[in-house]
């Protein structure tokens, strides 16, 4: 909606602000705004409206390249209902004393904030997530856990605590969405929108952000479902082979031709691709030193890191790095 017609909507509909910080997902804004039109459409009345905010008013590039023109900047935002920060790859710098004092003025106002993907982050740094659960995109959750210690950081799909929604981002923001709309205006609506968008299922939020691994897997074996959840949950500190078989139930040499059967890699090297395509995300998606991302992959040293990634990627972590444009 543009400047003009603000004025001149319903003073009963809920005013949506959504601040874009440069990188932000444009499938998480997609998905946080599309059930909002659709809301409007199905009901016949403005229920919504939804305005773009950035810093000084500029357009914003998103992380696929393409840029939006928002209505305001932040000295000149109108009143909402709901400020929601969005967010994606590349934040792990983003300080910003202006942006944190706008948000913490809607905060004091009793405004509802919300965090898109890695706009927890920012609402975190601003000091507005104390005492409240949240979540965060998977790929940064223990980044965001380390940084805040004290936030009750959950690994679920979103999480509205009173006037604070966040989610993980990606199609997770249509779940809260319709979970938002359901509140506000009943649950046959909110069904109504999720069928405009095929969404045959409104997931709720205690479920989980990733695919379930025996379907990214193909996998039925619970054994194997077991000892790859360990795998993935264990790529900073690695736990050996023993240790695993014995969690999941069976004999090392049990592990060993299960994991070639299923996979024809035995499970020690399947762990260590885990662990180096981890290393790979740091690499092209964060400023991280060699040195972090080894540690935080499990890695004894740079130099350790680079063997091995050579070996499997046929191109160093530099190279890697450099591909990527990553500073």
């Amino acid at each position: 909606m543009d400047r003009s017609e603000i004025d001149d909507v319903d003073r009963s509909t809920q005013r949506m602000g959504f601040f874009l910080v440069p990188h932000f997902s444009m499938m998480a804004l997609s998905s946080v705004t599309e059930p909002l039109r659709a809301a409007n459409r199905m009901s016949g009345r403005p229920l919504y409206s939804w305005h773009l905010i950035s810093v000084d008013g500029e357009p914003v590039s998103s992380s696929s390249g393409f840029s939006l023109l928002p209505e305001f900047a932040i000295t000149s935002s109108p009143e909402l209902s709901h400020l929601f920060v969005v967010a994606s790859i590349g934040v792990e710098h983003y300080r910003n004393a202006q942006v944190f004092d706008f948000l913490r003025r809607y905060a004091a106002m009793g405004i509802a904030l919300g965090g898109i993907s890695l706009g927890t982050a920012i609402l975190a740094r601003a000091g507005l997530l104390e005492g409240r659960r949240c979540t965060i995109h998977w790929e940064a959750l223990k980044e965001l856990g380390n940084e805040f210690p004290t936030l009750d950081v959950t690994r679920d799909l979103y999480c509205i605590d009173g006037d604070r929604m966040t989610c993980s981002g990606g199609t997770a923001a249509i779940d809260m969405m319709l979970d938002l709309i359901a509140r506000q205006h009943g649950n046959q609506l909110a069904a109504e929108v999720a069928d405009q968008f095929i969404h045959t299922r409104m997931r709720t939020a205690q479920e989980s952000q990733k695919m379930a691994i025996q379907w990214r897997y193909r996998v039925e074996d619970r054994r194997i479902v077991n000892g790859i959840t360990l795998m993935e949950q264990n790529i900073e500190r690695p736990i050996p082979m023993k240790t695993i078989a014995s969690l999941v139930g069976i004999s090392p040499r049990q592990f060993e031709r299960m994991w070639l059967k299923h996979f024809n890699v035995g499970p020690a090297q399947f762990y260590l691709e885990l662990r180096l395509k981890a290393a790979q995300k740091l690499l092209r998606e964060s400023t991280w030193s060699l040195l972090d991302i080894a540690m935080q992959c499990g890695f004894a040293s740079p130099s350790h890191l680079g063997r091995c990634y050579k070996q499997f990627f046929e191109r160093t972590p530099g190279q890697e790095r450099a591909a990527s444009g990553t500073p």
